[in-house]
């Protein structure tokens, strides 16, 4: 390892920058120029103030680092600093402090009630450095996995914003038994009749969902009476039903009565859906496909159980998204600051735009085909983030070496 690293002080070999003057208020989305605050987010100005390499932290609240290069400016919570010799270059400076992040949020940092970086903590961490050219190569390949992060990060945009447009044509103009959309309302006004919730295909009719599914809230948790001949089961939280999809990475469990297990046990085909969250989220729905057997669910998450056949699962999920659905749950809410929630007594009176089952499926088919895509895209992200992450750590650890004696990136088992 010595060979290959040299020790060096970070304090020893940076240079400080001027403290801003810059308030975090002085954001402007407007502003061409990336404006670094104490924050891992990058946000813009109108202005500049520096436009050399630097290594810009946060100085409050969590540890943050970014790198700032060509014109840029930062707030008056940010630390900036750079390298002052050939020894170190500072983007390979950037790299070390983000492998060092988790210590310095852990070690580096004071106060009781908002947190402060302890400049003289990062200064005195010892960090391993190789040569110039070797440090240039390993930022190069880590680099080529920020690249292709955000690369990935615009198809996820994109086709986010791809599905609110298939969405909402979806939902005003349905699919014919051809598998095309109806013509718009401005082209065919015969094809459309007007609603109180909207301009709705003729064919469809509105019903509230209470005539359409049996709704049940869950398990009210907290209870201080023993239940000594219950059952222990998996339940599912607010936080466990996310934005049209189920996150199962942390489920709890509780304890029930048979009475209550019997009553709440969720089935294949039931819709989850939240009482309350942040306004985007408010009331969407996600389809439960018997993931964990057996399950119940919280109180707070209302298990919405389609009958009678007129009313399919997915189809529900995704109208609950819908603009329609969502202007609903926003209007009919109870709000506190950024956040709003609803009662059962609101929810059965959720008015739903329903097609004949034949063609709910079709929109379900199209939904559910451009979602596979994406959450392939999210995958792959995921993917990319943890190879990083690996990658990042064996390079500067010594682990993987690159070779130098050739003009092309190659690592070498260390």
């Amino acid at each position: 390892m010595s060979e290959y690293f040299t020790p060096l002080i970070v304090g020893n070999n940076i240079t400080e920058l001027p403290k801003s003057k810059l308030p975090a208020s002085a954001a402007d989305c407007s502003g061409h120029y990336p404006f670094f605050c104490s924050s891992s987010e990058v946000k813009a100005t109108t202005t500049w103030l520096q436009e050399k390499p630097t290594v810009l932290m946060g100085t409050g609240g969590v540890a943050s680092v970014n790198y700032g290069k060509d014109r840029f400016a930062y707030s008056t919570d940010t630390w900036g600093f750079r390298s002052n010799n050939g020894k170190l270059e500072t983007n390979f400076l950037f790299r070390k402090i983000q492998q060092y992040l988790p210590r310095i949020d852990y070690a580096g940092f004071e106060g009781s009630g908002l947190r402060h970086l302890r400049k003289d903590f990062v200064k005195k961490l010892k960090i391993e450095v190789p040569s110039p050219t070797v440090q240039s190569r390993m930022v190069e390949i880590i680099d080529s996995y920020d690249r292709a992060i955000e690369k990935t990060e615009a198809l996820i945009a994109k086709y986010q914003q791809i599905k609110a447009g298939l969405m909402h044509d979806l939902f005003a103009r349905g699919v014919t038994a051809d598998g095309k959309l109806r013509p718009p309302r401005a082209q065919a006004p015969e094809l459309y009749q007007e609603t109180p919730i909207g301009w709705i295909p003729k064919e469809w009719v509105v019903k509230p969902l209470g005539t359409l599914a049996e709704i049940v809230s869950g398990v009210t948790l907290g209870s201080k009476v023993e239940i000594s001949n219950g059952i222990e089961v998996p339940y599912l939280r607010v936080a466990n039903v996310q934005d049209g999809y189920l996150d199962l990475t942390e489920v709890k469990i509780v304890r029930v009565s048979t009475s209550q297990f019997e009553k709440l046990q969720l089935r294949y085909g039931d819709v989850l859906m939240n009482e309350g969250g942040d306004f985007d989220k408010l009331g969407r729905g996600s389809v439960w496909r018997e993931e964990i057997k057996p399950c119940i669910h919280q109180n707070h998450v209302f298990r919405v159980r389609p009958r009678d056949g007129q009313l399919r699962s997915y189809f529900l999920a995704f109208w609950s998204q819908s603009e329609m659905g969502k202007k609903y749950f926003v209007l009919n809410s109870k709000q506190s600051t950024n956040l709003a929630s609803i009662n059962s007594t609101q929810l059965n009176r959720f008015p739903v735009a329903l097609p004949l089952s034949i063609e709910q499926g079709r929109i379900e088919l199209r939904i559910i085909a451009h979602n596979g895509y994406a959450e392939s895209l999210e995958q792959e992200l995921a993917k990319l983030r943890q190879q990083k992450l690996g990658l990042m750590s064996d390079l500067l650890s010594g682990k993987i070496r690159v070779k130098t004696e050739i003009k092309t990136l190659e690592l070498a088992s260390g």
